[in-house]
């Protein structure tokens, strides 16, 4: 679940064409690390065992945002920096996409596997690609790329 969820803050991070972000765990200080295509330190993502849920950082430590998973409506949701809802993610077994909405329930973007080219796809509320994450086994990351298209 944490995998699914960190997947998705690398759509907001991004802002160029091209393979723009990539995703590495960081075995020695316990969390995920977001890194633009040169190779610097975007932001990082931290498991609180202690408040059950995941915290984003910026490259400098400032804290950008909190993810919590709400059992008793099934979605994860998330928090900006000083604790106001700012959208919430739920699966959608029949389509089979996970759907991902703002505080006021209007959706914002689907993510689907497309299983012949083995990578999630990610589209708006008008069914437009944005872009894709495909796992990069040989650097042992995920990458993210916007849509051409």
């Amino acid at each position: 679940m944490v995998r699914i969820t960190t997947l998705l803050v690398l759509l907001f991070i991004t802002t160029t064409f091209a393979q723009e972000l990539t995703q590495k765990y960081n075995k020695l200080l316990d969390r995920y690390e977001f890194y633009d295509a040169y190779g610097n330190l975007k932001a990082y993502a931290k498991y609180n065992s202690l408040l059950n849920q995941i915290d984003y950082y910026d490259s400098y430590g400032n804290h950008i945002k909190t993810q919590k998973q709400n059992s008793l409506l099934d979605q994860t949701e998330t928090y900006d920096r000083y604790g106001n809802q700012e959208s919430y993610e739920k699966n959608n077994p029949l389509l089979k996409q996970r759907e991902k909405y703002d505080q006021y329930g209007n959706q914002e973007l689907t993510k689907k596997w497309n299983s012949l080219l083995e990578r999630y796809e990610i589209y708006d509320n008008y069914g437009i690609m944005k872009g894709y994450y495909k796992y990069n086994l040989l650097l042992d990351k995920w990458e993210y790329f916007n849509s051409s298209y």
